[in-house]
């Protein structure tokens, strides 16, 4: 019962979305304000009938309904609650239909809080919205239903894949789905544009909060997923360069590009084209990362599916959606040129600079993912592209965007003198370099990334600091009156210097665990210690445990520094019967200057294999991302981002 009517759902969906993408774009062309209206109720039709559908699917598998045949391939009665509801979305139809509720959630938020947006641009953008919509409904209906039932059900499913089977895995895939997934909006908002033919600093605002929204919860989706690699792979790492994560790596990237594009539209009416293509470039990496996960063409953990059939159906649709768009582009885009002009020293100068080097910098990553696709299919050899060549041709490009972040952010607008401007950093420069020197001389035989990476850290951290002084004229007014001015700084302005700092933080968490991690691998007998790095570590031996649906080999490892206790780590062998399949649970003591990590592997005669690692500073990659991101929360605060700075009509 409730399968068949989350399936009707989503046909009534599907009839709605084909309605909302053609009636108020006929509306929008020929002036029917009752038909551009329409776009507004079906936005809100649609998203109720796709988030019914998608609750008839999560009681399902609460329910334990085996004879949907989703819920039989992903599920299993004694499965934990928190796992059978996040089975809902650990599968390839199931994510597809949370990827269309997320898609129509921000259809119907920008339906219901887009009153003040000028009536034919919110049809368009609805309508343009919709269109995608319907694309994905019908892939949704004809290649991936996932209300499908089973002439015979089981007594019992086939349970979720291990290695989601982790709280972190439980919320990483919704935070990352309302990431690129939100780059829709930006998408639908430049298509828009480009078919009425007008950029300006209005539109700059209302596409601004909308991208803000989809880079912040992007970020949080990477930083869970990078967590959940952490801990739960038993590998050490904390990045992998593996394909689907760099699916998700490469629309951040120009998401972070398009938010500093749009402040050069929005201050000074200026780079129009080319932040309508940053936005149409982030959404078609978010399709592209679609693709990758789903087609099967790249193997990866990630990955959810590799039927042929479902990969042709959306490269369909990422073809006719990008190349439609960039066609679009190609026709309309003098129509959005700027007679605006700016100093090579000026504050829109170093936003270009800093776009240039995301764009590139995603180039890179972008050939690095799929040159192991392409060698396949015109040399016939199979190629694996890993971290080295991601490491070599990817880090310069933030070298130098870390280097000209501070610069680029105290420069004012339109034309600048480059020495008298950046003349409050030459503190912080000095005392940057110093950091640089004193770790360079401290460290033996240590990697040269931890004096560049701590200096570069330093300056990032303490140039937006000064930035936020010199906004405030702190040093001129004095303390009381300063803080007096930074409370009536406008929130988009701290949240850049939080969102700055953040950044700084995470280089300095990467550039530490990098150049200073200390790894020891050996078959331990019960009682034995050893050292690593300072710390002495005691095998205590290994228990069997059972979980709810796994069975357990729990390692008891203690840890001590110059003999006085800290704590015992105990990681896991875990196996999970349904499946057939062991995981690895890593045991970490963490601390703010360290983490102390320990895998299980093995068993090897009368000792089992330890995996010891020492990481320094390892937990700032993960707080500088979430101060990145509460950096972008405050910038969604300001007054100024709600508030539409035009209320033209639309001609």
């Amino acid at each position: 019962m409730f399968a068949e009517l989350g399936h009707l759902a989503v046909v009534i969906a599907f009839a709605i979305a084909i309605l909302q993408s053609i009636v108020p774009m006929i509306g929008a062309s020929r002036g029917y304000a009752g038909w551009m209206d329409s776009a507004t109720p079906a936005a809100i039709a649609q998203f109720l009938a796709i988030l019914f559908a998608f609750a008839m699917l999560t009681i399902s598998f609460v329910t334990s309904d085996f004879s949907v045949k989703l819920v039989a391939s992903n599920s299993h009665s004694l499965k934990p609650m928190l796992y059978k509801v996040s089975g809902v979305w650990g599968n390839h139809e199931g994510s597809m239909l949370l990827w269309i509720l997320i898609l129509a959630f921000y259809g119907a938020l920008v339906a219901f809080f887009g009153a003040k947006l000028p009536i034919v641009l919110r049809a368009r953008v609805l309508s343009i919205q919709a269109m995608i919509g319907v694309a994905f409904l019908a892939f949704l209906l004809f290649t991936s239903n996932p209300f499908e039932r089973l002439e015979f059900p089981p007594i019992d499913g086939n349970d979720l894949n291990p290695l989601l089977q982790d709280p972190g895995l439980a919320f990483h895939p919704p935070f990352l789905y309302l990431g690129y997934v939100g780059l829709s909006m930006t998408f639908s908002f430049a298509v828009a544009a480009l078919i009425q033919g007008s950029v300006d600093a209005a539109w700059a605002r209302w596409v601004r909060p909308w991208a803000l929204l989809a880079w912040i919860t992007l970020t949080i989706g990477i930083a869970l997923g990078s967590w959940w690699a952490y801990y739960e792979l038993g590998w050490g790492g904390w990045w992998f360069w593996d394909p689907v994560e760099n699916a998700s790596f490469m629309p951040w990237l120009i998401s972070v590009a398009l938010l500093h594009s749009a402040i050069v539209v929005e201050k000074r009416e200026t780079l129009k084209s080319w932040t309508v293509l940053l936005a149409i470039l982030g959404f078609s990496f978010s399709l592209i990362g679609t693709f990758i996960v789903r087609s099967g063409v790249i193997t990866s953990v990630h990955a959810f599916a590799n039927d042929p059939e479902r990969g042709v159906f959306i490269l369909a649709i990422l073809t006719v959606a990008i190349g439609g768009a960039l066609t679009l582009y190609a026709v309309r885009s003098n129509a959005l040129r700027s007679n605006s002009a700016f100093s090579v020293v000026s504050r829109e100068s170093g936003l270009v600079l800093n776009n240039l080097l995301l764009v590139v910098a995603t180039m890179v990553v972008f050939i690095g993912t799929i040159w192991p696709l392409v060698a396949e299919l015109v040399m016939g050899r199979k190629l694996s592209v890993g971290a080295p060549f991601f490491d070599l041709a990817f880090t310069p490009f933030m070298i130098v965007l870390a280097i000209a972040l501070p610069m680029g952010a105290i420069l004012p607008w339109k034309r600048a003198k480059f020495r008298k401007s950046t003349k409050p950093l030459m503190g912080t420069l000095v005392l940057s370099l110093a950091i640089g020197l004193l770790i360079w001389s401290l460290q033996t035989g240590g990697r040269m990334m931890a004096p560049i990476g701590l200096a570069l850290a330093a300056w990032v951290i303490l140039g937006a600091l000064v930035d936020l002084g010199t906004r405030t004229r702190i040093r001129q007014v004095g303390i009381s009156a300063g803080l007096r001015r930074l409370r009536n700084l406008p929130r988009a302005d701290m949240g850049k210097t939080v969102a700055h700092i953040g950044m700084g933080l995470t280089i300095f968490g990467i550039a530490a665990i990098t150049a200073w991690e200390a790894e020891d691998i050996r078959v331990a007998n019960i009682g034995e210690r050893f050292d690593v790095s300072g710390y002495t570590f005691q095998f205590d031996g290994v228990e069997k445990q059972n979980g709810k649906n796994y069975t357990a080999d729990v390692g008891a490892i203690s840890a001590f520094v110059d003999d006085k206790f800290i704590a015992v780590l105990k990681p896991e062998k875990r196996f999970y019967p349904v499946q057939r399949m062991p995981t690895t649970e890593a045991g970490i003591h963490s601390r703010l200057h360290r983490d102390l990590y320990v895998a299980l592997g093995d068993q090897q005669g009368d000792g089992w294999t330890v995996r010891t690692y020492v990481k320094p500073f390892a937990v700032w990659i993960w707080i500088g991302s979430m101060v990145m991101a509460l950096g972008g929360i405050l910038s969604m605060t300001d007054r100024r981002l709600r508030i539409a700075t035009s209320q033209r009509k639309a001609t």
